[in-house]
């Protein structure tokens, strides 16, 4: 019996499923591995595949099993679609092979893959280009011979982080000031300094697997193996991550493996003529929701592309790990649209990917057999039971999975009920419903987005843009920087194992992301981050990111994440008061929106004094400064446990740490 149903006895009813889950794996992995191989000798598609330069050339590889013929053009031989047959090395498996001696190419030259199915002839970039560039006047993707001899100076070799990772979730193109598309070397210089600050350790890069569309914000993925040439060359990409590593900062991948873009010219759909090489044929194929592609994981030419994709962002960028994007559309047949996970049922029937998840167990023991120390975070919203179990013990093998309940939980209360009819212990019960590891977060990239609201403007609203000046005092700003502070340091104090935020949110960034489209004229307005409403000083967001990097500084520093959950001290519906214990320190919450408390019982652990770190309330922030930075004595009567008094102000939330004796 695998340890999975002892962790959780409510699956010994399924145990039937999970024997059938991890003998699809056993099968699988047989059918993909010589005896005594391993995954990451399996995986290495990308080193015999695609353009690969030698000293004295090029050679050009592909797998197209039902072409008829391949040839390769560019402007090496005026585009001539015919002049460089590719010769067919393999007939079983389909593998095409060209040699191009001397200088017929070079670095930079701009190439396409001519693919002959009877009498048609198309045009398509090859499948495992490693840079993909987009003509800025026609707007016709080509693949750009891409391959140096001499190897990136990497600086990272002794880099090890081991901390909970505190996400900084980051979109390069977007990260600068001006109305334009930002770079790696920009990103690099000028971001990853305010990521360090204000104490992250760890930026998540979203929209690096190169895409047509921009504003798909990276989701609808045409090259896998090519970082996005809209930031800059591949070896830019290297240069901010090797910087992030001399900062002590982790870097994880935001992987697209969940399905593919449709376009044929400039991505891999139709690639030798049929839709099978990739992809389900038929419904199964298309995602009806998101007009994409849909991989057929049971075939091993498949898992040999997806899996080396996987090591190969290891291997040649130092990626410290991956967060899988759309695992729940993954994981079931009808993509979990609409469907209510309301019962065990749900996750083992007929509807149940069960090859996905085979992959995805492959995909884990892969990522930690190059890099045991890195990462994985899986971005799914069913809950599937095991997602963070060993493989060993009948799960799937993440680290982390992103605690999608709680977003919601908060848009939930701030859009449909004022916060005096909040319900602390039902709060409370969200932060701590998990079972397996979580990354916690109160708003992604998701709550960003034109259509939605950042939590700052679902609290402030049009009150953004008139009154948040500094000398400016309005209780709705005022309500709006107290629950903005304390749904954040509540959220990452009790809510999970590692924390995310989007870029800016830490500070209320006071605009939604639109990307640049036709319905904007094709603006960049609001596809920017303005780093200025922060630095100059004058204004509320300067308060409410030094209140985020003193929250992030006193998680870090007392090891609250070290502990699986908080211990609960306090819990009063009426009062709307929330008080526990977290690794080293005492968080005391009142959510009330107009009763405040003097000499309020809060019950610790520890029979010793007490002393404010800080409070939401400080001067610093944005408060009145009505917590005095003091030391506080631990009452001990005969017939209770340890308490403190404390005066706790309305919508104000206390951070105390035991004195040394």
């Amino acid at each position: 019996m695998y340890r999975i149903l002892e962790r959780n006895p409510a699956l010994k009813a399924f145990e039937g499923d999970i024997n059938l889950r991890m003998h699809n794996y056993d099968i699988k992995r047989k059918q993909l591995l010589q005896d005594g191989d391993s995954l990451s000798a399996f995986a290495n598609a990308h080193h015999y595949f695609g353009l690969h330069q030698s000293k004295d050339g090029w050679v050009y590889r592909e797998w197209a099993p039902a072409a008829d013929a391949l040839y390769i053009t560019g402007d090496f031989n005026e585009w001539d679609q015919t002049s460089h047959p590719l010769k067919k090395i393999d007939n079983v498996t389909g593998v095409w092979e060209i040699e191009l001696k001397g200088d017929t190419i070079h670095q930079g030259s701009r190439l396409k893959t001519i693919v002959k199915n009877g009498k048609r002839f198309s045009e398509h970039l090859p499948i495992y280009t490693k840079r993909a560039v987009q003509d800025p006047d026609t707007y016709i993707w080509s693949c750009e011979a891409w391959d140096p001899l001499e190897p990136y100076p990497w600086t990272d070799q002794d880099f090890k982080c081991d901390e909970k990772p505190l996400i900084y979730e980051a979109h390069v193109g977007m990260s600068c000031e001006e109305e334009r598309i930002a770079s790696y070397r920009e990103f690099a210089d000028n971001i990853l300094p305010i990521v360090k600050k204000d104490g992250y350790n760890t930026i998540q890069l979203m929209a690096i697997m190169e895409h047509p569309y921009y504003g798909s914000f990276g989701y609808q993925v045409s090259n896998f193996f090519a970082p996005s040439s809209r930031y800059g060359l591949p070896e830019d990409l290297k240069y901010l991550i090797n910087k992030a590593h001399s900062m002590g900062i982790r870097v994880l991948l935001d992987v697209v493996h969940s399905h593919a873009v449709k376009n044929t010219t400039d991505g891999i759909n139709l690639f030798d003529g049929t839709t099978e090489q990739f992809f389900h044929t038929g419904a199964r194929g298309e995602h009806s929701a998101w007009g994409t592609k849909c991989f057929n994981y049971s075939k091993p030419e498949v898992l040999h592309f997806l899996l080396s994709n996987l090591k190969y962002w290891l291997e040649e960028f130092h990626f410290d790990g991956f967060r899988f994007d759309g695992v729940t559309s993954m994981l079931y047949q009808d993509h979990g649209l609409g469907t209510s996970f309301d019962s065990l049922n749900k996750y083992f029937s007929l509807n149940t990917d069960t090859d996905a998840v085979t992959y995805l167990q492959l995909a884990n023991e892969l990522i930690h057999e190059v890099n045991p120390d890195a990462i994985t975070i899986a971005e799914d919203m069913s809950g599937m039971p095991g997602m963070c179990v060993p493989i060993e013990d009948g799960g799937i093998g993440f680290d982390y999975r992103l605690a999608m309940g709680l977003p919601d939980m908060w848009i939930k209360l701030v859009k449909e009920s004022s916060d005096e009819n909040w319900n602390v212990e039902k709060i409370w019960s969200e932060l701590c419903l998990r079972s397996e590891p979580t990354i916690a977060y109160v708003e992604s990239h998701d709550q960003a987005l034109v259509g939605d609201k950042t939590m700052m403007f679902r609290l402030a609203d049009a009150a953004m843009y008139t009154d948040m000046d500094n000398a400016c005092h309005t209780l709705v700003i005022d309500r709006a920087m107290a629950l903005h502070k304390m749904i954040r340091l509540v959220t990452i104090a009790g809510g999970g194992n590692g924390y995310l935020n989007f870029m800016g949110n830490e500070f209320g960034h006071p605009e939604w992301i639109d990307f640049p489209r036709e319905g904007n004229g094709n603006s960049y307005k609001y596809c920017r981050r303005q780093w200025s409403l922060v630095e100059n000083g004058f204004l509320k967001y300067k308060s409410l990111g030094e209140f985020d990097q003193a929250m992030v500084k006193a998680i870090k520093e007392n090891h609250v994440l070290d502990e699986n959950f908080g211990t609960l001290r306090g819990v009063h519906v009426d009062d709307h008061t929330l008080s526990f214990e977290r690794g080293d320190l005492l968080f005391v919450f009142n959510f009330h929106p107009t009763k405040s408390f003097t000499d309020y019982e809060i019950p610790v652990g520890h029979g010793q004094d007490y002393e404010v770190l800080f409070s939401t309330d400080d001067k610093e922030f944005g408060g009145y400064g009505q917590i005095p930075k003091m030391r506080y004595s631990t009452m001990i009567p005969e017939r209770k446990g340890s308490f403190l008094k404390l005066y706790v102000p309305s919508r104000t939330a206390i951070v105390l740490r035991p004195c040394k004796k």
